[in-house]
């Protein structure tokens, strides 16, 4: 039987209990030991750089919430095999080789508090283990037997990719709309978290209604996480996101807060934001408080977070229709969490 932990942190200001991932790591820790030990297994390297740059960024911490999500879907879904370990390792692997890549096209200084990868090997080394970390993922793919999944993943590391070349184009862009955002946040990051959920279904051989339930809640819950990380850029203290506060602002994209603020704004706010955004190397140093200052004009803070939420209810919706129980109400805790860190 399914059990999930009583203790749940609380808010040391308000004394009410804060959303937490932890019931969902609980109910899959056997699986996530086993997919940890996968991890380093399979970034074993003769070649002395690749498990010592792909260890510095996997030790590095993070949520692990996507290899977290494949085996809860598997669990949801009764799947009693060991390949769901496969592919949470898989789901692992290609979101690493994304972030080394991300690292090296923002030239990001900090991932998770720490120094990226890019800075302490240069960027070759940082893309070429990319590489590596990609070929493994499909190696794994592959070892499951599973052509759905194979084309599952291969779609989504494709969709990833075509989502960071649309990134490239439309930043430093004024020009760029809303609808181009949410492109990139779809493919960039939803994408993952939608192939992530799908396969646990798959590898249980749910029927179809089920299996795109569970896309469905991946590509909401991608989609409001991604909204929460772009709010938490201009409103974080940095320890929350694991990042430098204002990165997004100093690399100039074209997030939705940026682009509520200049769609607002008086035509001189709009040339402030196509001047910092589309030419980012003159920044000054008055310019990142002017543009929170902005940001906080006009609300755009607070309407990206009520989009994360009206996503959040769309994934919690798409989970209605799958087996309740402890795992369902872990993966739903999930959604809150994801959108409520940034409180």
């Amino acid at each position: 039987m399914q059990t999930a932990p009583k203790k749940q942190p609380h808010d040391t200001v308000s004394g009410a209990v804060k959303p937490s991932i932890e019931p969902l790591r609980a109910l899959v820790a056997a699986d996530m030991e086993a997919v940890n030990r996968e991890i380093l297994r399979r970034m074993e390297s003769d070649v002395r750089l690749i498990p010592e740059l792909a260890s510095h960024l996997i030790a590095a911490g993070g949520k692990r919430i996507r290899p977290l999500l494949t085996l809860g879907a598997a669990k949801l879904c009764g799947y009693r095999g060991d390949k769901h370990v496969l592919l949470a390792t898989c789901v692992e692997f290609i979101h690493t080789a994304t972030l080394l890549h991300d690292d090296v096209v923002d030239e990001s200084e900090r991932r998770r508090g720490n120094t990226t990868a890019n800075v302490l090997w240069g960027n070759q080394a940082s893309v070429l283990v990319g590489d590596f970390l990609f070929s493994r993922a499909f190696q794994l793919m592959v070892e499951t037997g599973s052509l759905e999944v194979l084309r599952i993943l291969a779609n989504a590391s494709a969709v990833i990719a075509e989502g960071e070349v649309l990134q490239l184009m439309t930043a430093n862009d004024m020009n760029s709309t809303e609808a181009d955002y949410l492109k990139v946040i779809e493919s960039k990051t939803a994408a993952l978290f939608a192939a992530a959920c799908r396969v646990g279904g798959v590898i249980a051989e749910r029927p179809a209604e089920d299996v795109q339930a569970l896309d469905d809640y991946g590509r909401y819950l991608g989609i409001a996480f991604q909204l929460v990380d772009d709010a938490l850029d201009y409103a974080s203290d940095g320890a929350t996101l694991g990042k430098n506060t204002g990165d997004d602002f100093r690399e100039g994209k074209v997030t939705l807060p940026v682009t509520l603020a200049f769609s607002r704004g008086s035509e001189a706010e709009r040339d402030f934001w196509r001047r910092v955004i589309e030419r980012p190397e003159e920044q000054t140093a008055e310019d990142w408080p002017q543009a929170l200052r902005y940001i906080d004009r006009y609300n755009a803070i607070d309407e990206t977070l009520a989009r994360a939420r009206l996503y959040g209810q769309k994934a919690r919706q798409a989970l209605l229709t799958l087996p309740a129980g402890a795992m369902r109400d872990a993966m739903a805790e999930t959604i809150d969490f994801a959108i409520e860190r940034a409180l």
